[in-house]
């Protein structure tokens, strides 16, 4: 039996084992897609999320751009 599975098995010389730069590289590509797969966690549509929360920031920065410069331009007239 010790022989039949000592043949099966590579032995520790015919094992290649990547640099480690390249090991480096695909633990950081494992990580960043765990990330991506968590902040996807439960969310039907994430293109639409990022959608919107860009549109949030945009909206936030036009706020601020029209408090910089005395609000906004409403005129009120009476006929």
């Amino acid at each position: 039996m010790g022989i039949f599975a000592s043949c099966c098995r590579p032995s520790a010389s015919d094992v290649i084992t990547p640099d480690a730069e390249t090991r480096r590289r695909q633990q950081i590509e494992a990580a960043e897609r765990r990330r991506a797969e968590e902040a996807a966690r439960g969310v039907k549509d994430p293109e639409r999320v990022k959608r919107m929360q860009q549109k949030s920031l945009d909206m936030e920065k036009r706020e601020q751009e029209l408090a910089k410069e005395g609000g906004a331009a409403l005129k009120w007239t009476t006929d």
